[in-house]
C-alpha cells in the first residue's frame, strides 16, 4: 500500500464530505496503526486536527503516550499545535506531503491572533508581548501541585519511561 497516497485520498474524501483538506496516517511495523482526517468543521472543535485525532487513536491502541517505532504521514507541514503534539509523542519520523507555501494559493488558515507564516515569530515573543492577551496570576498553590506530583513519584521530576534526547 502507498501510505502517502492513502493519506492524500483520506484528505480528499474529507473535503468531499465537507471537511478541511488535512489527513494523518500513523504506521507501525509496516501496517496502519491509526488514521484520521481533520474533523474541525464537522465537530466545531478547534483541536480536532488530523494529527491530534490520529495520535490519540494510536496511543489508545498501544496503551502509551509514546509513538516510538512509528512513522507519521501528514498531508501538510504541521501547524504549531500539531507540531507540539508530534514532539510530545516521539515518533521515529514525520513525513509531510506538501508545504504551506505550495498550498497557500488554494487554502489559508489564519486566525485572530496569528497567521501561520508568522506564528513562530509570535510564539518566540515573551508572553506579555504576544498578540494573544495573557495575564500571569502567580499562585503558590499552583506550584504545590507540582511538588505533590514529584513527591507522589518518589522524588522524580521526569516521567518514567519517556523517550528523551540523550
Amino acid at each position: 500500500m502507498d501510505i502517502a497516497q492513502h493519506t492524500i485520498d483520506l484528505a480528499r474524501r474529507n473535503v468531499e464530505e465537507g471537511g478541511r483538506p488535512f489527513a494523518t496516517v500513523i504506521v507501525k511495523d509496516g501496517a496502519i496503526l491509526a488514521e484520521s482526517a481533520n474533523r474541525v468543521a464537522q465537530t466545531h472543535d478547534p483541536t480536532a486536527h488530523a494529527e491530534i485525532l490520529a495520535i490519540r487513536a494510536a496511543c489508545t491502541k498501544l496503551g502509551t503516550e509514546h509513538l516510538t517505532g512509528t512513522t507519521i504521514y501528514v498531508l501538510a507541514s504541521p501547524c504549531p499545535m500539531c507540531l507540539g503534539a508530534l514532539y510530545y509523542c516521539s515518533p521515529d519520523e514525520v513525513v509531510f506531503l506538501t508545504t504551506r507555501e505550495a498550498y497557500e494559493p488554494h487554502y489559508v488558515d489564519d486566525r485572530k491572533y496569528f497567521e501561520l507564516n508568522t506564528f513562530y515569530d509570535e510564539f518566540a515573543k515573551p508572553w506579555d508581548q504576544r498578540r494573544l492577551p495573557m495575564r500571569h496570576e502567580p499562585r503558590d498553590d499552583a506550584v504545590d501541585v507540582y511538588r505533590f506530583w514529584q513527591q507522589h513519584n518518589h522524588g522524580d521530576r521526569r516521567l518514567p519511561g519517556a523517550p528523551t534526547a540523550g
